[in-house]
């Protein structure tokens, strides 16, 4: 074996060593670059170095890669700007009327035609997704915090309370929403959109509830509940930090699919003439004045309705792709 040579540094060249092919090699680099290579998995990111994912990455990773979920999602994002900008899309005004002009059909700069009286369907097509979409959002985002609020402080301390709160939520079940609708906004003499959401929060609350309940009560007797619990964690804590996060998903879910419905409950019941009232411009109030003319004038009724169906569809369809990417079950 011949002797490790020394540089006039006075470092060994030990780590040069001999190769089979009568070269040498660096043993401090080779092993340099052994110790610095990350450790291999298998593709993809799933193998034991791979960090690992919480139910809601796992989610939003499926959602985008839903065609479903982006569709609807376009859609929706479409609907929010032009109810938030409508003068983007549509720079006449909704009110702005000529009888001169009463059932005409399209025409130039104007083409969905004329109402009844004289008034650009397109722009009021346009304008009147603004007050449907904030019934609907504002509805949804009151059912869903009172319901989910009531819901779940009832399933978390269980007793005379929650005894209670069946009660109720089954006695407003047993109201008819378009029977209690028409009993109580006939009444009202308001032109804003806020009493038919105080209508559908009345209304709608009790069924988040009940499912704000139910989740609750299971995800509350998880192991990492009861381990909270022994080491003293408080009542709060628990709540905010435990079992809200883990019990919101069914909640999401009814609400995502609830908000499409609470549009089309406004439009039933401004075209049965309780809900909003003119002069707000709103597709149900445009379809219950077009219904007498859907034969002489079927395109006075045709846009505003199908304004409405492709809305509560895209919401519905979005509320599915939600379903599918928050229940573990359909993993």
């Amino acid at each position: 074996m011949p002797e490790p040579q020394y540089d006039p540094d006075g470092v060994a060249d030990a780590a040069i060593a001999p190769t089979g092919a009568g070269g040498t090699m660096d043993l401090a680099t080779a092993e340099g670059a052994t110790l610095e290579k990350p450790p291999e998995g298998p593709p993809g990111g799933t193998g034991p170095a791979a960090k690992p994912r919480s139910l809601r990455s796992d989610a939003w990773r499926d959602l985008r890669r839903n065609p479903v979920f982006i569709v609807s999602g376009l859609i929706i994002l479409f609907l929010v700007v032009i109810a938030i900008w409508p003068q983007s899309i549509a720079s006449g005004n909704p009110l702005d009327c000529d009888l001169a002009k009463s059932q005409e059909g399209s025409q130039p700069g104007h083409p969905f035609g004329f109402d009844g009286q004289g008034c650009d369907v397109y722009t009021r097509t346009v304008y009147g997704a603004r007050a449907s979409v904030t019934v609907g959002v504002c509805a949804t985002l009151g059912v869903a915090l009172l319901g989910s609020a009531l819901g779940g402080l009832a399933g978390f301390f269980g007793g005379a309370g929650d005894a209670v709160l069946s009660r109720v939520t089954d006695i407003f079940f047993a109201i008819p929403v378009i029977l209690g609708g028409l009993v109580l906004l006939s009444v009202v003499t308001s032109n804003t959109v806020w009493p038919v959401i105080g209508f559908m929060i009345l209304l709608g609350w009790p069924q988040v509830s009940r499912i704000a309940r139910g989740s609750v009560i299971t995800t509350k007797q998880n192991d990492y509940v009861q381990a909270a619990r022994a080491l003293g964690a408080s009542n709060t804590r628990m709540l905010l930090r435990h079992i809200a996060p883990n019990a919101v998903a069914p909640v999401i879910v009814v609400a995502t699919i609830a908000l499409g419905t609470y549009i089309s409950l406004e439009a039933t019941l401004s075209y049965l003439g309780v809900g909003l009232k003119p002069p707000t411009v709103s597709w149900g109030i445009d379809i219950s004045a077009a219904s007498p003319y859907i034969r002489n004038a079927p395109h006075m009724l045709l846009w505003p309705a199908g304004a409405l169906a492709i809305t509560v569809l895209a919401f519905i369809m979005l509320g599915d792709a939600v379903r599918d990417a928050l229940d573990p079950k359909l993993r």
